[in-house]
């Protein structure tokens, strides 16, 4: 009768339904020496459960600090961004010279033909943009033909 009762709380508590009571029974049962050897799989787990309710450790656990460590990586940081500013206020101040020459010319006629090449990419660009909105209104007939919005 014993050995069936064990085998219902067993259910019941890989269920997790069985109450502190039961769980206790099932402790005291399988703590004992008179264990069936077709429970004895189970002995393990509920002697466990006696060493886990009273954990013990008596070593000691030492903490590193790690405020050194941010303390030097903020440092470094602040290092690099000092660099970087220092680098693009070095490159900046020496590329200014090469970029005072904007294209003066001290001859008109020279600067008269240099202005008509520019304004020829121009037109020409300008050009290759409106055959691209001339097929985009083609576009727009077509569909207003087929969908006839109102």
């Amino acid at each position: 009768m014993e050995f069936d009762k064990i085998k219902i709380q067993l259910e019941k508590y890989f269920r997790f339904e069985t109450s502190s009571a039961e769980e206790n029974e099932l402790r005291d049962y399988f703590s004992s020496s008179d264990v069936p050897p077709s429970l004895e799989q189970y002995k393990s787990i509920f002697g466990n459960l006696d060493m886990e309710k009273d954990p013990k450790f008596d070593q000691e656990i030492l903490l590193k600090s790690r405020n050194r460590n941010w303390l030097w990586l903020s440092l470094m940081a602040s290092v690099v961004v000092l660099l970087g500013i220092g680098a693009y206020g070095y490159i900046s101040f020496y590329n200014a010279d090469k970029d005072q020459n904007l294209g003066t010319y001290d001859d008109p006629e020279v600067a008269f033909r240099e202005t008509q090449k520019a304004l020829s990419k121009l037109s020409t660009n300008l050009n290759t943009g409106f055959e691209s909105v001339k097929y985009i209104q083609e576009y727009e007939k077509s569909k207003n033909l087929i969908f006839k919005q109102q």
